[in-house]
C-alpha cells in the first residue's frame, strides 16, 4: 500500500509542479515539433525529469524507459526486455501543446517484456487508474468491470494517423461503417478508461509505443475488455516497432474487429 501511495503522490506533485503551471500557458518557443504533427513541450521534459528521480526514490537502480529519454538516445529501449519503469510525462502531448484536454501521465512496469502494474492519471481530475496483472483494475480505489456502450452500431475510436494510405481507405471503406465513429481523442490516458467505463467500444490503434499501451492494455484487460494484437497475441512492451492493437470493452467485440480486420488482408 505504501509503495502505491508513494507512486500516487509522485504523479500528484509532478503533475502540480511541471504540468499544470503550463496548461494553456505555453510560449511558442517553449513547443518543439519533433517530427511531422508530433510535439514535445518544456513540460514534458520536466515531467520526466521529476519522475525519473522520484522513481529512482522508490526503487533505487531499476532502469527507467522514458518517451523523451528514448527519442534522445534509441537505446534506451533496449531497456525494455529487462525491469523497467516505463513513462509517458504527457500524454496527449498534441492536445497540451494547443491548450486543450484530454491529457495524462502514463506509468508502468514491466519485465521480461511484459507490464505488471500500470498507472493511468489524469491530472485535471486527479482520476487515478491502477492495474495488476492478475489482481484487477482500479480507478480511484474501485474495482472496475469494463462495460460496453450498449449501442448498435457499436461505437469506436479509429486511429488512422500512422497507417499506410492504401490500408487506410480499405479501413474507412470496409471497417468503419460497420461503427458509429467518434473522434479519437490523440490520448491514450483517455482512450483506455472510455473503453473501461462505456463511453467507447472499440478503439483501432496503428502505433504501439510501450509508454502509451503498456499500462492501458493491462487496465483493459484486467478490467475484463480485451487488448492485443491483430491476430490475438499479447501486447508486450519490448515489440516497440510492431504495428497493430485492437482494444475492445468486450471479447465478444474483440473478436468480430478482429475478423473483419483479417478479412481485410485476405
Amino acid at each position: 500500500m505504501a509503495f502505491h501511495q508513494a507512486v500516487h503522490d509522485l504523479l500528484r506533485e509532478v503533475s502540480q509542479k511541471a504540468i499544470l503551471p503550463h496548461f494553456q500557458s505555453l510560449a511558442a518557443h517553449q513547443i518543439e515539433e519533433k517530427a511531422a504533427d508530433d510535439f514535445v513541450t518544456v513540460a514534458d521534459k520536466l515531467s520526466e525529469e521529476l519522475l525519473t528521480e522520484g522513481f529512482g526514490k522508490i526503487i533505487p537502480g531499476l532502469p527507467v524507459v522514458g518517451e523523451e529519454a528514448a527519442f534522445a538516445d534509441p537505446t534506451v529501449l533496449e531497456r525494455l526486455s529487462g525491469p523497467c519503469w516505463i513513462v509517458d510525462p504527457i500524454d496527449g502531448t498534441h492536445n497540451f501543446a494547443h491548450g486543450r484536454q484530454p491529457f495524462g501521465i502514463i506509468v508502468a512496469m514491466a519485465e521480461a517484456g511484459v507490464a505488471h502494474t500500470g498507472w493511468i492519471y489524469d491530472p485535471l481530475s486527479d482520476r487515478l487508474c491502477i492495474a495488476h496483472r492478475g489482481k484487477g483494475a482500479f480507478i480511484n480505489g474501485e474495482k472496475i468491470v469494463a462495460r460496453a456502450t450498449g449501442t448498435e452500431p457499436p461505437v469506436a475510436a479509429i486511429s488512422l494517423i500512422f497507417v499506410d494510405p492504401s490500408r487506410r481507405e480499405a479501413i474507412r471503406e470496409h471497417i468503419a461503417p460497420h461503427y458509429t465513429l467518434v473522434d479519437i481523442p490523440r490520448c491514450s490516458a483517455e482512450q483506455y478508461p472510455h473503453l473501461v467505463l462505456g463511453q467507447n467500444d472499440l478503439s483501432l490503434v496503428e502505433r504501439t509505443l510501450a509508454w502509451d499501451h503498456a499500462a492501458g492494455a493491462l487496465f483493459l484487460n484486467e478490467a475484463g475488455g480485451k487488448a492485443a494484437r491483430h491476430d490475438g497475441s499479447a501486447y508486450r512492451v519490448d515489440e516497440w516497432d510492431k504495428p497493430g492493437l485492437i482494444c475492445a470493452s468486450s471479447p465478444r467485440l474483440w473478436d468480430e474487429m478482429a475478423e473483419r480486420l483479417a478479412a481485410l488482408a485476405a
